[in-house]
């Protein structure tokens, strides 16, 4: 396990907010009503790698979200039961402790809501219903005297909401920051970046656009801003049914109502939540702390480099109307598509270098 899961467990629990000592994130707001402990934290590490909780016994949380990868799979697209495949990359939980909203679209709102929806996907933990979950937890040898423990509640009043909670517990605890940007821009240590890393931030803060949605603050960097874009990925899989499909949807009809692929569904992205023609095609901005340990890349998975990346940005995305305007042809030389590269990399948490030496 890496050490830094539990690097906040001892400061977490006098106040609903404390000021991060990584450098480069901010404070982490932790919910009123489900404040950290160091048994719930434990406790939710636990139900995070339980393969048990899924139809096969062989998926958990930890599935998709491997430690040893960043707490990502490397995969394309998510790989759940029975080999079966989804339509999307799965994204690193790394800092979405930090996060608004949850999964690409968007669709819940806080770590808890988001920790239940995959054991109900078909594709990933494949269950109907989250009664399999609690007769484990309510017949284990374990698990009746933790939860206890932890929510003073007996076998019998154990709910599926006290799981999602100790689970949340667990992921606000997987937080990295302290990366060679961070203590060359936070820190003012110049001697943290090479050269062309730091030319390439120059260049992402300014031509490259790219803080434009991977954002900097003063005080703090997530390298993502909580709102959703159309970048053009995948949109190519719209192009032959979206005007058939914009009718229908100013005529009140659903998505489900129509004749559309699963994948063509899936790429309608935050459209899927919020209705709104506008977001046709939109995804959460991804943080870029640790990217270059999180390929491939993009909502489907469909770039395996960051050079490809750059490149896509470089000659301004997929077009379509429905486009942000903030993608554009940039005109980037060789070189400076070399030191963006250089600067991406360079954010990788000090956690993960020093485990892999």
């Amino acid at each position: 396990m890496h050490k830094f899961l539990f690097v906040f467990v001892g400061i977490l629990f006098s106040s609903t907010s404390f000021s991060n000592p990584l450098l480069g994130l901010p404070p982490l707001l932790i919910p009123k009503d489900n404040l950290q402990t160091t048994d719930k934290i434990k406790l939710g590490q636990l139900l995070f790698n339980d393969a048990r909780f899924s139809s096969t016994n062989s998926i958990s949380c930890a599935s998709c979200h491997d430690s040893n990868k960043a707490f990502t799979d490397g995969l394309k697209v998510a790989k759940g039961i029975k080999g079966l495949t989804g339509l999307r990359n799965a994204p690193t939980v790394v800092n979405s402790a930090f996060y608004k909203t949850y999964f690409l679209d968007g669709r819940e709102p806080s770590l808890e809501a988001q920790s239940l929806g995959p054991f109900l996907n078909p594709v990933e933990h494949g269950l109907e219903d989250f009664k399999k979950i609690l007769n484990i937890i309510r017949l284990s040898s374990d698990y009746p005297q933790m939860f206890k423990k932890v929510f003073d509640v007996s076998v019998e009043q154990i709910t599926i909401g006290h799981v999602a909670k100790a689970i949340a517990s667990f992921e606000r605890t997987l937080i990295a920051g302290n990366s060679p940007f961070d203590q060359y821009y936070f820190g003012r240590d110049h001697t943290k970046l090479t050269e062309s890393a730091a030319r390439g931030m120059r260049l992402f803060r300014r031509k490259g656009n790219c803080a434009n949605c991977h954002e900097i603050s003063f005080d703090n960097a997530l390298f993502m801003d909580n709102r959703f874009y159309n970048i053009g990925i995948g949109f190519n899989l719209l192009k032959l049914k979206l005007d058939e499909m914009i009718l229908s949807f100013r005529n009140g009809k659903t998505v489900e109502e129509l004749d559309v692929s699963p994948e063509q569904h899936s790429e309608l992205g935050r459209f899927n939540v919020t209705h709104i023609l506008s977001d046709i095609g939109k995804f959460k901005t991804p943080t870029l702390r640790n990217i270059s340990l999180t390929a491939p890349y993009m909502h489907d998975g469909s770039m395996d480099t960051l050079e490809e990346i750059v490149e896509y940005y470089d000659k301004g995305g997929n077009q379509n109307r429905f486009i942000d305007p903030a993608i554009f042809p940039l005109h980037l030389t060789k070189q400076e598509k070399i030191d963006l590269v250089a600067f991406m990399k360079s954010l990788t948490s000090s956690q993960f270098t020093s485990n892999k030496k």
